[in-house]
């Protein structure tokens, strides 16, 4: 798959794209409290996640597959929690 890219970049880009999903809610707290611009970002972020640990599945140079199994075990569900708390700061209290 993408072998362009060192294989710390792929594995690590999964917990970056998490990084930022704190990043962007604290933004939004900040600038604009509950706008849209920052909400459909933050939408797309899990998905993302999700994608990028199905990319390392697949992958054959990064780790084996169990590896990646269990990586994607232990992250989703943080990200998953870490997504939903930043929404909800980032949209000032409420879900959506």
């Amino acid at each position: 798959m993408f072998q362009w890219y060192p294989s710390h970049y792929r594995i690590g880009a999964a917990p970056v794209v998490t990084l930022a999903m704190v990043v962007i809610a604290i933004l939004s707290r900040a600038l604009l409290p509950g706008s849209a611009l920052f909400t459909w970002p933050l939408m797309a972020t899990l998905p993302l996640v999700l994608v990028l640990h199905m990319l390392l599945l697949f992958d054959e140079g990064s780790m084996t597959k169990m590896d990646a199994f269990f990586y994607a075990l232990i992250h989703l569900p943080l990200a998953f929690v870490i997504w939903t708390f930043a929404l909800v700061y980032a949209n000032g209290g409420d879900l959506l």
